[in-house]
């Protein structure tokens, strides 16, 4: 199965802008820049790009056959269906496995969010504290206003238990445990911006 993948739209799409704009620049740089200055605009450069790598394109949430994995900046936290625990929204989505709680880098909530749902959400149709999913309302209006008003956040929690129950049906209860490790890719990504401002500083010198 292709792995279904969530992640904050609007960072997505900044990410990739800010790399068409970076890679015109770095061409520019090549071709009419002069040393040293043309280094140090490009380390400049070069970190904010690793930044906005490590920030915007990289961070996600994918639903595999075989679990949920959490990509953040710098470590992917990988979660079997089978050691999938409680699935919460706050103002990020908490995932619980094992006695451990991994927070998702994205999609995130805003203070405006939190506020607008709480201010929508028909009495005795939700819960209190936490943002977790609601529960339908009194009547059909007000659960479809509910719904409605969630956030993309909790939305992607939903998908998540769903795909959970899914999976579990169809395997059972395979063991498994949370694993989370460092990725190599930002790392690298970010030690070259670093090696490019060394470059950049001694060639002032």
């Amino acid at each position: 199965m292709k792995p279904r993948v969530f992640r904050s739209k609007g960072a997505f799409v900044l990410g990739w802008i800010w790399l068409a704009f970076a890679a015109l620049n770095a061409v520019d740089l090549i071709v009419r820049g002069r040393m040293p200055s043309s280094l140090v605009a490009g380390a400049v450069l070069g970190v904010l790009t690793a930044v906005i790598y490590v920030t915007c394109l990289r961070p996600g949430i994918f639903l595999r056959e075989d679990g949920v994995l959490v990509r953040n900046p710098l470590r992917d936290a990988f979660v079997p269906w089978a050691a999938l625990g409680d699935v919460r929204v706050t103002h990020a989505i908490l995932i619980e496995s094992g006695g451990r709680t991994i927070r998702s880098w994205t999609p995130q909530v805003s203070n405006r969010e939190l506020i607008r749902m709480a201010r929508s959400r028909p009495a005795g149709g939700g819960r209190d504290g936490d943002g977790d999913r609601d529960r339908p309302g009194h009547t059909p209006r007000d659960h479809a206003e509910a719904v409605a008003n969630r956030t993309h956040a909790h939305w992607v929690a939903e998908q998540i238990v769903e795909e959970s129950a899914r999976a579990r049906g169809r395997s059972g209860d395979a063991a498994g445990t949370l694993t989370v490790t460092w990725s190599p890719a930002p790392l690298a990504a970010l030690g070259a911006a670093l090696l490019l401002v060394a470059a950049a500083v001694l060639a002032s010198l």
